[in-house]
């Protein structure tokens, strides 16, 4: 079984070819061009996924050596995300698989994320528990089998992955605020600024960082903080101690919520997962508590067709296929 996976939800072009549960290609393509924004603007990433969806796809097609004649599916991304985005990738894949007369397969980008750790081995095993933190997410969720969850927490407010493009804007140093973070954060001490940790209720497993990054705002007003003026160890040992907080934070519920669940197995997906500094502790710890932590390549935690191919796949072989009807969906939630 051979099957595209398309993803464009938000500012990431992919596609991927996955045959019979292999990898076969992977090509993503960033639009870098939303740093002199300060964030993604929806309407420009519509205009460039509609530029690149045609080149990324033929590219993934080539360098798995498979025409399009062999697919047995597509597969693509119908939300969360930006509309206009989804829908790019949504209706091209639609017409790709009308075209070829095979099944279409809609993808829950979310679901996409948990599953991007079965996508190479070593691979955890069944029930794990899956920590998801990308840009607009942060979800903890118990994962029974393939395709069966259970939703044990997500934000209330800001996700991890707002807050550090937030707290970066603050500070003056760019678009994306997670890499940008992490990089001064490393020369930085995380105990300059004993910013706090938002655990919520005792045995809560929901997550909450506006009041993180409110408090990061009345620091730097508290200290007249000039983004023009940046002192160089000053926004390091800043971005150290913020990045301390939240990874607290993450370590912290997602050891508890294996506790409770008795699973030995855990899992974190998404663009956060990428941190230098929430892998590095959460290796520790998980060594620590007995766990084994899976986190996948960093190809594969960044928005990617492979993961959304292997979401794809395991749908196909369940016989869930979709409707050419289906629609973009922004707020979907993870079913």
């Amino acid at each position: 079984m051979t099957i595209l996976g398309i993803e464009t939800s938000c500012d990431e072009t992919s596609a991927a070819v996955l045959r019979d549960g292999v990898l076969l290609s992977n090509i993503t393509t960033s639009q870098l061009f939303h740093s002199q924004y300060g964030g993604v603007v929806p309407e420009l990433a519509s205009r460039a996924h509609q530029r690149l969806i045609v080149p990324i796809v033929e590219e993934a097609l080539k360098k798995a050596g498979v025409n399009k004649s062999e697919l047995d599916a597509v597969a693509a991304v119908y939300g969360p995300g930006l509309i206009g985005a989804i829908l790019v990738g949504l209706s091209f894949g639609k017409a790709l698989a009308m075209g070829l007369q095979i099944p279409f397969v809609g993808v829950n980008h979310m679901e996409a994320h948990i599953l991007s750790n079965l996508i190479e081995d070593p691979k955890p095993e069944f029930p794990f528990i899956n920590l998801t933190v990308s840009g607009g997410h942060t979800q903890l969720v118990l994962v029974k089998h393939p395709l069966d969850y259970e939703m044990l927490g997500e934000t209330k407010d800001d996700a991890a992955g707002e807050a550090f493009d937030k707290v970066a804007k603050m500070l003056g140093i760019g678009y994306p605020g997670g890499p940008m973070v992490d990089k001064l954060a490393a020369q930085g001490d995380p105990k300059y600024v004993d910013f706090p940790r938002p655990y919520l209720d005792e045995n809560s497993l929901e997550f909450s960082f506006s009041g993180l990054k409110t408090s990061v705002l009345y620091h730097l007003r508290k200290i007249q903080f000039d983004p023009a003026k940046q002192n160089g160890a000053l926004v390091q040992n800043l971005c150290a101690s913020f990045q301390a907080s939240v990874v607290d934070v993450l370590i912290h519920k997602l050891i508890m919520a294996a506790k409770k669940y008795r699973v030995r197995d855990i899992a974190v997906a998404g663009g956060v997962a990428a941190n230098s500094e929430l892998r590095r502790r959460l290796l520790e710890r998980a060594k620590k508590e007995g766990l084994r932590l899976f986190i996948p390549k960093f190809e594969y935690c960044t928005d990617n067709g492979a993961m959304v191919a292997m979401a794809g796949y395991l749908k196909m072989v369940e016989g869930r296929t979709s409707d050419l009807e289906l629609t973009a969906e922004p707020n979907l939630e993870l079913q």
